[in-house]
Protein backbone atom coordinates (compact mmCIF):
# COMPACT_ATOMS: atom_id res chain seq x y z
CA UNK A 1 0.00 0.00 0.00
CA UNK A 2 1.46 3.45 -1.19
CA UNK A 3 1.80 6.34 1.70
CA UNK A 4 1.22 10.31 0.23
CA UNK A 5 3.18 13.50 1.71
CA UNK A 6 2.99 16.65 0.84
CA UNK A 7 4.43 20.02 0.71
CA UNK A 8 2.71 23.30 0.20
CA UNK A 9 4.57 27.03 -0.41
CA UNK A 10 7.59 26.43 -0.33
CA UNK A 11 9.62 29.12 -0.94
CA UNK A 12 12.22 28.18 -3.79
CA UNK A 13 11.16 28.00 -6.85
CA UNK A 14 10.42 24.60 -8.69
CA UNK A 15 12.94 24.37 -11.28
CA UNK A 16 15.56 24.47 -8.14
CA UNK A 17 13.56 22.16 -6.53
CA UNK A 18 13.21 19.57 -9.62
CA UNK A 19 17.00 19.25 -9.50
CA UNK A 20 17.34 17.68 -6.39
CA UNK A 21 13.90 15.49 -6.30
CA UNK A 22 14.97 14.04 -9.41
CA UNK A 23 18.20 12.50 -7.65
CA UNK A 24 15.89 10.33 -5.48
CA UNK A 25 12.92 9.70 -7.95
CA UNK A 26 12.34 5.71 -8.16
CA UNK A 27 15.02 5.19 -5.48
CA UNK A 28 14.40 2.82 -2.39
CA UNK A 29 13.96 5.06 0.53
CA UNK A 30 17.63 4.34 2.90
CA UNK A 31 19.53 5.34 -0.62
CA UNK A 32 17.43 8.58 -0.86
CA UNK A 33 17.79 9.36 2.56
CA UNK A 34 21.47 8.94 2.30
CA UNK A 35 21.40 11.19 -0.66
CA UNK A 36 19.70 14.13 0.59
CA UNK A 37 21.47 14.26 3.80
CA UNK A 38 24.95 14.84 2.35
CA UNK A 39 23.84 17.04 -1.00
CA UNK A 40 24.77 20.35 -0.65
CA UNK A 41 21.79 22.16 -2.06
CA UNK A 42 19.63 23.84 0.68
CA UNK A 43 16.14 22.16 -0.43
CA UNK A 44 17.48 18.70 0.53
CA UNK A 45 16.64 19.40 4.01
CA UNK A 46 13.05 20.32 3.01
CA UNK A 47 12.98 17.13 0.52
CA UNK A 48 14.87 15.25 3.70
CA UNK A 49 12.16 15.92 6.10
CA UNK A 50 9.03 15.21 3.33
CA UNK A 51 10.35 12.24 2.59
CA UNK A 52 10.51 10.88 6.14
CA UNK A 53 6.71 12.04 6.87
CA UNK A 54 6.06 10.13 3.76
CA UNK A 55 7.51 7.27 5.15
CA UNK A 56 6.26 7.74 8.88
CA UNK A 57 2.46 8.09 7.07
CA UNK A 58 3.34 4.66 5.16
CA UNK A 59 4.02 3.26 8.72
CA UNK A 60 0.64 4.43 10.19
CA UNK A 61 -1.01 2.55 7.10
CA UNK A 62 0.84 -0.92 7.87
CA UNK A 63 1.00 -1.20 11.30
CA UNK A 64 1.41 -5.00 10.66
CA UNK A 65 4.60 -4.86 8.66
CA UNK A 66 7.85 -3.83 8.90
CA UNK A 67 9.62 -1.04 6.99
CA UNK A 68 13.42 -3.22 6.94
CA UNK A 69 11.58 -6.19 5.09
CA UNK A 70 8.94 -3.75 3.04
CA UNK A 71 12.14 -2.57 0.62
CA UNK A 72 10.21 0.77 0.47
CA UNK A 73 11.15 3.16 -2.19
CA UNK A 74 10.31 6.83 -4.04
CA UNK A 75 7.83 5.82 -6.14
CA UNK A 76 6.65 8.98 -7.45
CA UNK A 77 7.62 12.50 -6.98
CA UNK A 78 6.52 15.64 -8.48
CA UNK A 79 7.25 19.37 -7.97
CA UNK A 80 4.78 21.93 -9.37
CA UNK A 81 4.12 25.50 -9.10
CA UNK A 82 3.19 27.03 -6.23
CA UNK A 83 1.89 31.00 -5.93
CA UNK A 84 4.10 34.07 -6.66
CA UNK A 85 4.08 36.92 -4.70
CA UNK A 86 4.94 39.61 -6.65
CA UNK A 87 7.04 42.90 -5.67
CA UNK A 88 8.78 45.77 -7.50
CA UNK A 89 12.10 46.87 -7.16
CA UNK A 90 12.83 50.58 -7.56
CA UNK A 91 14.66 51.16 -10.97
CA UNK A 92 16.86 54.22 -12.35
CA UNK A 93 14.70 56.99 -13.77
CA UNK A 94 11.43 56.63 -12.00
CA UNK A 95 11.23 53.28 -13.19
CA UNK A 96 10.71 49.61 -11.30
CA UNK A 97 11.48 46.20 -12.25
CA UNK A 98 8.86 43.43 -11.69
CA UNK A 99 10.54 40.37 -8.82
CA UNK A 100 8.54 37.43 -8.92
CA UNK A 101 9.19 35.24 -5.77
CA UNK A 102 8.25 31.63 -6.72
CA UNK A 103 7.13 28.97 -4.45
CA UNK A 104 6.23 25.04 -5.09
CA UNK A 105 4.22 22.32 -4.13
CA UNK A 106 5.99 18.75 -3.35
CA UNK A 107 4.15 15.71 -3.89
CA UNK A 108 6.27 12.47 -2.51
CA UNK A 109 4.42 8.80 -2.99
CA UNK A 110 6.12 5.46 -0.98
CA UNK A 111 5.41 2.42 -1.38
CA UNK A 112 6.57 -1.28 -0.61
CA UNK A 113 8.63 -3.12 -3.63
CA UNK A 114 6.53 -5.29 -4.82
CA UNK A 115 7.55 -6.36 -8.68
CA UNK A 116 8.66 -3.47 -9.53
CA UNK A 117 11.66 -1.46 -11.60
CA UNK A 118 13.98 0.11 -8.99
CA UNK A 119 16.74 2.08 -10.54
CA UNK A 120 20.08 0.56 -9.25
CA UNK A 121 23.43 2.24 -7.78
CA UNK A 122 25.37 1.56 -11.15
CA UNK A 123 22.46 3.17 -13.40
Amino acid sequence: MKAVARLNNCPTSPRKMRLVADMIRGRRVGDAINILKFEKKHNSISLEKLLMSAISNWQNLNEDQDIETAELFVKEISVDGGRILKRLRPAPQGRAHRIRKRSNHVTIVVDSLSNEVVKSDNA
